[in-house]
């Protein structure tokens, strides 16, 4: 039993660290927690099940489609409210994250209905890949594991050893020294918004054979992942990481221990712990300032 606990903590987690990169990607490139994430990857959801119901598309061509949507639309998003903002503070941001947040959740209330979906992958929540006595491995846990490993390496080697992520280091840590020394602020922050979305569209695909395809769907997930990139520390993407492991694990204990019925209370206790305890995360130094 508890061998297929911990499975079912990795899978949690590893989706729950997948919506805290797609979190943690703007936030440290713009110090901006983007709340619109979780309804960014909803709609790009919708754009996979139409593309697969609807036009009969394979599902390959059908994930390269909304892909590439859940690129347009993290651009445009930048690019339309995030930039055209004159000079808003944290709070201002947020406003507009919220707002756009409710934009899209109205908009695919209005388009597709409040009905709860089946959303089917090729590979299935039913189908079993391996089973022993202690565990049982599914297809889609095992497709969740590797999709969120190979995410995560793609994410490392692009912001470690490409010059796009050595132009997105450069305006992390200053924009006006970037931007003096040619780099193109505005453009890399507006790729840096497509990335996002392409990550969180991945794990709303993720999400919904699991769940239901609904306009709600991504409200708990979103939750979690902030939860997780809180824990972690939102400037750490390794810290992220663990962060969305733990608390997979951490969730997963607590309902097997102690009540089903409160283990989506979890990740507020998370929240409200690490802010209280450690403000910056598990995984990033809290500075004070003294002058």
């Amino acid at each position: 039993m508890i061998v297929q606990l911990l499975i079912s903590s990795l899978v949690t987690g590893s989706i729950y660290a997948l919506i805290a990169l797609a979190m943690a990607i703007i936030y440290k490139a713009s110090e901006i927690p983007n709340f619109a994430q979780g309804e960014m990857a909803m709609v790009s959801t919708y754009i996979t099940f139409v593309l697969l119901s609807t036009f009969g598309f394979p599902f390959l061509t059908a994930l390269v489609l909304t892909l590439t949507f859940a690129f347009l639309l993290g651009i445009l998003f930048e690019f339309l409210l995030i930039r055209r903002a004159k000079e808003p503070n944290l709070l201002g941001f947020i406003i507009i994250t919220l707002g756009f947040q409710l934009l899209l959740f109205g908009l695919a209330g209005w388009k597709w209905g409040s009905d709860q979906r089946t959303f089917t992958l090729p590979f299935s929540e039913s189908e079993v890949v391996v089973r022993t006595s202690s565990f049982v491995l599914t297809e889609h846990n095992l497709a969740s594991l590797i999709i969120a490993m190979v995410i995560m390496v793609i994410l490392y080697l692009i912001l470690n050893h490409t010059k796009l992520g050595l132009a997105m280091r450069a305006c992390q840590q200053n924009v006006g020294a970037a931007m003096f020394n040619g780099i193109p602020a505005n453009r890399i922050l507006g790729i840096t918004f497509g990335i996002s979305s392409i990550v969180g569209a991945i794990a709303g695909i993720l999400v919904a054979p699991i769940t239901t395809l609904d306009p709600t769907m991504m409200w708990d997930p979103l939750v979690k992942g902030f939860a997780a990139a809180v824990l972690g520390s939102m400037k750490s993407l390794p810290g992220v990481v663990i962060g969305g492991l733990l608390l997979g694990l951490i969730e997963n204990l607590f309902g097997f221990y102690v009540s089903l019925e409160f283990k989506s209370i979890v990740a507020f206790g998370v929240i409200m712990l690490i802010l209280f305890i450690k403000p910056s995360g598990l995984f990033a130094k809290h500075y004070i300032r003294k002058v």
